[in-house]
């Protein structure tokens, strides 16, 4: 097949600008074949080469006693004690979802288990954060619907329990949905393996299913804007099989406990061509490939569409020779393609054949290294609008409002249809703050949790920042688990616009500042820009995911309120309801500052919760929705009602940070008042739990109508549609 002409359009069609293009003229002396041309969009395109972002990742706090392999790997690494690890990552897959949501989410999912497994971690923990449009926009409760069972569909199947995540709702996500894919894995501390290439004339493998057509060019349709021509880019969204990916995972299990493997990289973003290039450039080698080799499902393939393919369930490995023989038995017993398609060598070059033709030969150092990196102009974004008067609202209405809202209903709907259970070490399902799963054989366990509260980072960029590790941090401290590590993923709009750029910078360093200060470095992360329709941004989304360790199961903060029980809150209340979901729920009003992050306090607070766990029933964190809000999901889930003795609507719904909600008894509640004297923490009693009742501002509800309303208003308003 003759290569297409290089013309302007087609090059822009690749994601690359003149100067980039010319930069690849410069490398290479000459004009590159088609093939070439792909590879350098695959590598140098935003989703693969961070370009407008690399210059503020590396002020991110990434080191630690705790980390034994920060960003630049397929996943971060981090050390529990007992000579384990646990591996984890964020990642996402956003555009893909919103072209064709079960395959998208579905991919998602079955992407960042790869990232896991692919450094000999055995999955054991799943999580998704999910942003979609008003549940009234048309394209909503498909995408709702087909992105809810993709997640199930292959995780399920996979055999990984999914233990927690977020769901929320703005009509900024309209046009661009977010589907952020989390997942963590289980490894002995010193059998963690890495993607750097060694050794010459090493054989290169290609491991798991066979290369087809499906996600072509994928990685650079991410790396881009939506506009009408939306339905054209359907054929860049990859198919996934969790059946073939369940026998990937042991293939490889397998085969690192052979001793065969001497780097492994998953084929994700840019398939063969990125995982190639990577490896061959953190072992500073090049690599030759045989395209003829590659087990191919489709007849006819070009060099261009091999290299491009995003096609799922794929590894590249770099093997000992010497187990050739061995490795190969292992893949064909588990039914898998086992090829040797290229080798390593010695000089610096990215040299593809296919058939007798030479398709590309390029210096693979500058695939990756000198891919650009742009300073992009930024402003900081202006401050919001004054907050102003608030509208009159009963306590009883606004609790009402909250808890009919799809962003703070009851997310039965979502999570039932995941497998929570499955391997049978997940102790805290979805839905009642962080997930908490046991060390299989251990008395230990780990939490997971992901948080962002998007209106904040709009607002205030820094202090938005801060408050999604705050509140990670306060998820974890709120189940009795020590804050380990935090992954990221920084979904905003187009960073060629000064105003998006600003909200990443501004978010960045309030990420930054929280992790410094609260002892939990970035170890992954993934960065996703141009989340946009016909100019709309989405709001800025930087999601954090985030894991503790609990010492021992005993430790952990899981029970419910019971009858009589007090309800108390730790931190200082002052009532702030600017951003706050109840304005943005009951009267359509995002104005006012983001609630002001004070990292001391969030510290202190958490440290005294987990210290002072054994006189604590049941915790939560406040935040969205305030107490009131927190109170009553504590209460909704023991099936008791709760009394507030609190009225003023600021109190009752303010999103001040650093707070907890408890319930003890009376004795424990007496003992709780003396350590917090002496920790120096503020520590309130709010109310009680018992009764049929809900009972704030000096109104009451049987508890009976609130939990039906709250228990079906999700699913009412996605099915409705």
């Amino acid at each position: 097949m003759t290569d297409p002409v290089l013309t302007d359009e087609l090059i822009a069609a690749h994601g690359l600008n003149p100067d980039e293009y010319a930069r690849i003229l410069e490398i290479i002396g000459r004009e590159p074949t088609f093939t070439e041309l792909g590879i350098f969009s695959a590598m140098w395109n935003e989703h693969c080469s961070y370009k407008s972002s690399k210059k503020w990742l590396r002020t991110l706090p990434t080191s630690g006693p705790q980390v034994i392999c920060g960003p630049g790997e397929n996943a971060g690494v981090v050390d529990i004690g007992d000579g384990q690890a646990v591996i984890f990552k964020m990642e996402s897959h956003n555009h893909p979802s919103y072209i064709e949501p079960y395959q998208g989410a579905a991919t998602g999912v079955g992407g960042i288990l790869r990232d896991v497994f692919t450094m000999g971690a055995r999955p054991i923990a799943a999580m998704n954060a999910l942003s979609f449009g008003e549940p009234t926009h048309p394209n909503t409760p498909h995408l709702v619907r087909g992105v809810v069972e993709g997640i199930g569909g292959y995780g399920n199947a996979f055999g990984v329990p999914t233990v927690g995540g977020e769901v929320r709702f703005h009509r900024a996500y309209n046009g661009n949905c977010l589907v952020n894919a989390f997942a963590a894995g289980l490894a002995d501390a010193d059998k963690i393996f890495y993607s750097a290439a060694s050794g010459v004339g090493m054989p290169v493998v290609y491991l798991g299913a066979k290369t087809g057509r499906d996600g072509v060019g994928g990685a650079t349709m991410a790396s881009a804007e939506f506009d009408d021509t939306i339905e054209e880019k359907r054929p860049t969204v990859q198919v996934g099989d969790p059946f073939t990916e369940k026998r990937l995972l042991e293939a490889c299990l397998e085969l690192m406990d052979s001793g065969a493997v001497i780097s492994i990289q998953d084929m994700g973003a840019a398939g063969l061509t990125c995982s190639a290039v990577e490896m061959g450039d953190k072992g500073r080698l090049g690599i030759k490939l045989h395209l003829d080799h590659v087990p191919q499902r489709e007849t006819g393939m070009t060099a261009y569409e091999m290299m491009l393919s995003e096609s799922q369930e794929r590894m590249l490995m770099v093997l000992k020779p010497e187990k050739e023989a061995e490795a190969r038995a292992i893949f064909e017993k588990w039914d898998l393609d086992f090829a040797i398609v290229g080798e390593t060598i010695a000089e610096d070059r990215f040299l593809i054949l296919h058939g007798n033709e030479v398709k590309a030969d390029l210096p693979l150092s500058e695939l990756s290294s000198s891919a650009p990196e742009y300073d992009r102009p930024w402003v900081a974004p202006p401050a919001p609008d004054a907050l102003g008067d608030i509208p009159e609202i009963s306590a009883m209405d606004a609790l009402r409002t909250l808890i009919t809202s799809p962003s703070y209903a009851h997310k039965a709907w979502v999570w039932e249809q995941y497998d929570t259970q499955v391997m049978a070490d997940t102790i805290r399902t979805p839905g009642l703050g962080a997930g908490v799963v046991r060390v299989h054989g251990t008395d230990k366990a780990l939490a997971f949790t992901s948080d962002v509260t998007p209106r904040y980072v709009r607002a205030n960029p820094v202090e938005g920042g801060k408050q999604a590790v705050a509140e990670a941090y306060r998820n974890l401290s709120a189940v009795g688990a020590l804050p380990l590590a935090t992954t990221d993923n920084l979904n905003f709009g187009n960073p060629e616009k000064p105003e998006i750029m600003g909200q990443f910078v501004g978010a960045i360093r309030g990420i930054g500042e929280a992790c410094a200060a609260l002892d939990m470095p970035i170890v992954s992360g993934n960065v996703s820009l141009y989340n946009e329709t016909d100019g709309q941004p989405i709001l800025p989304t930087p999601t954090i995911g985030a894991v503790g360790l609990v010492a021992h199961l005993d430790e952990i903060i899981g029970g419910l309120p019971e009858e009589g029980d007090l309800a108390l809150v730790i931190g200082e209340s002052e009532g702030h309801l600017g951003q706050s979901a109840l304005l943005a729920e009951a009267f359509g009003i995002e104005a006012g500052d983001a609630p002001p992050v004070d990292l001391e306090s969030e510290r202190r607070n958490g440290t005294f919760l987990r210290d002072n766990r054994a006189l604590v029933k049941a915790a939560t964190d406040l935040s969205d929705g305030g107490l009131a809000l927190a109170a009553f999901e504590m209460a909704e889930a023991a099936g008791l009602g709760v009394k507030l003795d609190i009225r003023d609507l600021p109190s009752l719904f303010g999103e001040d940070q650093a707070r907890y909600l408890i319930a003890c008894s009376f004795d424990q509640a007496e003992a709780l008042m003396v350590a917090a004297g002496a920790a120096g923490v503020t520590l309130a009693m709010v109310g009680r739990f018992g009764g049929d009742a809900v009972a704030l501002g000096g109104e009451a509800a049987p508890l009976a109508e609130l939990s039906a309303l709250y228990r079906s208003a999700f699913a009412t308003a996605i099915l409705a549609v």
